[in-house]
């Protein structure tokens, strides 16, 4: 009995040593497995979303000082199939880059402010918690090797434009892990399982 109810907890704290370990567990290939479980990416476009959802409400109390540059979430299909996946991995890597330097101005901003929701800050904590751990997982994954170029090639630009709220921040923050996001870790996991 004592031996089997250790054996149950050890089984418990699997996901926590997964997490914690991740460069150790990287070389016995049970880390690409955990990224590569739907649920994890899932959880991160549901909260996303949520985010989207819970701050349509604010109107006014949206709005920014100043203007965030944000990556472009259009997505065409056939293009991005076609695409080079180093091509991918910088669109992917760039965006989070720019998404998160948009999120953390924005927590700055809403912290100078009186007038701001508490549910806000809430939504942009959550989100900063959120793009820490993807840029994390999407490292396991290799993302920010092949993000570069070849040698002699030059870059394409990564496609960008402005937003004025937070409410709109968080709507591409939504599409863009619905999006570019997904499509880049799915096609990731599939090489990984070849």
């Amino acid at each position: 009995m004592g031996a089997h109810g250790s054996g149950s907890r050890r089984s418990r704290a699997c996901p926590v040593l997964l997490l914690l370990l991740p460069g150790a567990l990287a070389v016995l290939g049970a880390v690409p497995r955990l990224v590569c479980d739907n649920r994890v990416l899932e959880r991160y476009i549901l909260d996303a979303k949520e985010a989207e959802n819970g701050t349509m409400s604010f109107g006014e109390s949206c709005g920014l000082s100043e203007n965030f540059t944000v990556p472009d979430t259009k997505v065409n299909f056939h293009a991005w199939k076609k695409m080079e996946v180093e091509h991918q991995a910088m669109e992917v890597w760039q965006g989070l880059a720019l998404l998160s330097d948009a999120i953390l101005r924005g927590q700055t901003l809403l912290a100078n402010s009186t007038e701001a929701p508490g549910a806000l800050q809430l939504h942009l904590d959550k989100a900063i918690s959120g793009l820490r751990s993807l840029t994390s997982l999407l490292r396991l994954l290799g993302v920010e090797k092949e993000a570069r170029p070849p040698p002699m090639a030059s870059p394409a630009p990564l496609r960008t434009f402005t937003v004025d709220s937070l409410c709109k921040l968080f709507r591409v923050y939504s599409n863009f892990l619905r999006g570019k996001l997904k499509l880049y870790v799915g096609e990731a996991c599939r090489r990984v399982d070849r």
